[in-house]
Protein backbone atom coordinates (compact mmCIF):
# COMPACT_ATOMS: atom_id res chain seq x y z
CA UNK A 1 0.00 0.00 0.00
CA UNK A 2 1.57 2.84 -1.09
CA UNK A 3 -0.49 5.87 0.52
CA UNK A 4 -3.32 6.94 2.58
CA UNK A 5 -5.40 7.57 -0.94
CA UNK A 6 -4.97 3.72 -1.18
CA UNK A 7 -5.54 2.98 1.75
CA UNK A 8 -9.15 4.57 2.39
CA UNK A 9 -9.89 2.89 -1.53
CA UNK A 10 -9.03 -0.68 0.26
CA UNK A 11 -11.44 0.20 3.34
CA UNK A 12 -14.38 1.85 0.82
CA UNK A 13 -14.07 -0.92 -1.19
CA UNK A 14 -14.00 -3.61 1.81
CA UNK A 15 -17.06 -1.82 3.28
CA UNK A 16 -18.74 -1.65 0.07
CA UNK A 17 -19.53 1.94 -0.04
CA UNK A 18 -18.94 4.02 -3.59
CA UNK A 19 -17.11 6.78 -3.82
CA UNK A 20 -20.05 9.04 -4.12
CA UNK A 21 -21.52 7.95 -0.44
CA UNK A 22 -18.15 8.01 1.34
CA UNK A 23 -17.99 11.74 -0.19
CA UNK A 24 -21.66 12.63 1.19
CA UNK A 25 -21.11 10.60 4.68
CA UNK A 26 -17.78 12.33 4.89
CA UNK A 27 -18.81 15.53 3.88
CA UNK A 28 -16.95 16.22 0.79
CA UNK A 29 -17.10 16.31 -2.55
CA UNK A 30 -16.47 13.37 -5.09
CA UNK A 31 -13.85 14.99 -6.68
CA UNK A 32 -12.06 15.81 -4.11
CA UNK A 33 -12.40 12.30 -2.51
CA UNK A 34 -11.77 11.28 -5.69
CA UNK A 35 -8.50 13.09 -6.20
CA UNK A 36 -7.52 11.79 -2.38
CA UNK A 37 -7.68 8.09 -3.51
CA UNK A 38 -5.69 8.79 -6.06
CA UNK A 39 -3.00 10.62 -4.07
CA UNK A 40 -3.00 14.36 -5.95
CA UNK A 41 -4.44 15.50 -2.41
CA UNK A 42 -3.39 15.03 1.36
CA UNK A 43 -6.44 15.55 3.11
CA UNK A 44 -5.90 17.13 6.27
CA UNK A 45 -6.32 15.80 10.20
CA UNK A 46 -10.39 17.13 10.23
CA UNK A 47 -11.23 15.68 7.10
CA UNK A 48 -9.43 12.14 7.90
CA UNK A 49 -11.40 12.46 10.85
CA UNK A 50 -14.97 12.48 8.68
CA UNK A 51 -13.62 10.06 5.88
CA UNK A 52 -12.98 7.90 9.03
CA UNK A 53 -16.46 8.39 10.44
CA UNK A 54 -18.04 7.19 7.03
CA UNK A 55 -16.11 4.30 6.39
CA UNK A 56 -16.69 3.44 10.48
CA UNK A 57 -13.07 3.23 10.82
CA UNK A 58 -11.11 4.83 14.15
CA UNK A 59 -9.90 8.09 12.93
CA UNK A 60 -6.35 6.92 14.52
CA UNK A 61 -6.15 4.51 11.58
CA UNK A 62 -6.03 6.70 8.95
CA UNK A 63 -3.83 9.12 11.50
CA UNK A 64 -1.13 6.44 11.17
CA UNK A 65 -1.29 5.63 7.58
CA UNK A 66 -1.37 9.26 6.63
CA UNK A 67 2.02 9.83 8.92
CA UNK A 68 -0.23 12.24 10.89
CA UNK A 69 0.29 10.02 13.95
CA UNK A 70 3.09 7.99 14.73
CA UNK A 71 2.00 4.22 16.63
CA UNK A 72 2.25 3.73 19.89
CA UNK A 73 5.83 3.48 20.85
CA UNK A 74 7.45 0.21 22.05
CA UNK A 75 4.99 -2.07 20.49
CA UNK A 76 7.05 -3.65 17.77
CA UNK A 77 4.97 -2.62 14.90
CA UNK A 78 1.90 -4.74 15.97
CA UNK A 79 -0.30 -2.29 16.01
CA UNK A 80 0.58 -0.49 12.38
CA UNK A 81 0.64 -4.14 10.97
CA UNK A 82 -2.79 -4.34 12.25
CA UNK A 83 -3.97 -1.09 11.26
CA UNK A 84 -2.76 -1.63 7.80
CA UNK A 85 -4.04 -5.19 7.53
CA UNK A 86 -6.54 -4.99 4.34
CA UNK A 87 -7.83 -8.34 4.99
CA UNK A 88 -8.95 -7.38 8.53
CA UNK A 89 -12.07 -5.20 8.90
CA UNK A 90 -11.90 -2.55 11.33
CA UNK A 91 -13.82 -4.75 14.14
CA UNK A 92 -11.08 -7.31 13.77
CA UNK A 93 -8.24 -4.83 13.71
CA UNK A 94 -9.71 -2.79 16.91
CA UNK A 95 -10.27 -6.27 18.66
CA UNK A 96 -6.58 -7.67 18.09
CA UNK A 97 -5.16 -4.54 19.52
CA UNK A 98 -7.39 -4.74 22.41
CA UNK A 99 -6.19 -8.26 23.08
CA UNK A 100 -2.64 -7.07 22.04
CA UNK A 101 -2.36 -4.33 24.68
CA UNK A 102 -4.32 -5.99 27.47
CA UNK A 103 -1.33 -8.44 27.29
CA UNK A 104 1.43 -5.98 26.90
CA UNK A 105 -0.43 -4.33 29.94
CA UNK A 106 -0.38 -7.94 31.87
CA UNK A 107 3.30 -8.48 31.19
CA UNK A 108 4.35 -5.49 33.01
CA UNK A 109 2.14 -5.47 35.82
CA UNK A 110 3.81 -6.52 39.13
CA UNK A 111 3.55 -10.50 40.52
CA UNK A 112 0.84 -10.52 42.51
CA UNK A 113 0.83 -11.44 46.47
CA UNK A 114 0.36 -14.90 45.76
CA UNK A 115 2.67 -15.42 42.81
CA UNK A 116 5.24 -13.93 45.44
CA UNK A 117 3.99 -16.11 48.50
CA UNK A 118 4.71 -19.44 46.35
CA UNK A 119 8.21 -18.29 45.16
CA UNK A 120 9.28 -17.12 48.34
CA UNK A 121 8.26 -20.23 50.16
CA UNK A 122 9.73 -22.88 47.68
CA UNK A 123 12.93 -24.50 48.99
CA UNK A 124 15.88 -23.45 47.26
CA UNK A 125 17.03 -26.08 45.15
CA UNK A 126 20.56 -27.02 46.71
CA UNK A 127 19.58 -26.61 50.42
CA UNK A 128 17.38 -29.75 52.13
CA UNK A 129 14.63 -28.24 54.31
CA UNK A 130 14.64 -30.48 57.15
CA UNK A 131 17.62 -30.92 59.34
CA UNK A 132 20.38 -33.61 58.76
CA UNK A 133 18.87 -35.76 61.85
CA UNK A 134 15.25 -36.13 61.14
CA UNK A 135 16.23 -37.64 57.33
CA UNK A 136 16.30 -41.47 57.39
CA UNK A 137 18.95 -43.24 56.18
CA UNK A 138 19.03 -43.57 52.47
CA UNK A 139 16.79 -46.43 51.06
CA UNK A 140 14.82 -46.44 54.27
CA UNK A 141 11.77 -44.56 54.75
CA UNK A 142 12.42 -44.32 58.70
CA UNK A 143 9.73 -46.40 60.07
CA UNK A 144 11.99 -49.23 59.46
CA UNK A 145 14.26 -48.52 62.76
CA UNK A 146 10.88 -47.07 65.11
CA UNK A 147 9.32 -51.24 64.81
CA UNK A 148 12.44 -52.57 65.13
CA UNK A 149 13.39 -51.26 68.50
CA UNK A 150 9.71 -52.16 69.64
Amino acid sequence: MNSIGDYIWQQREQAKISLRQLADQAGVSNPYLSQVERGLRKPSAEILQQIAKGLRISAEALYVQAGILEDHPGDSGVRSALLTDPQLTERQKQVLIEIYESFRKESQKPPTAEVVAVVRDRPKPDVDPKPAEDNPPAGTDGWAEATDAV
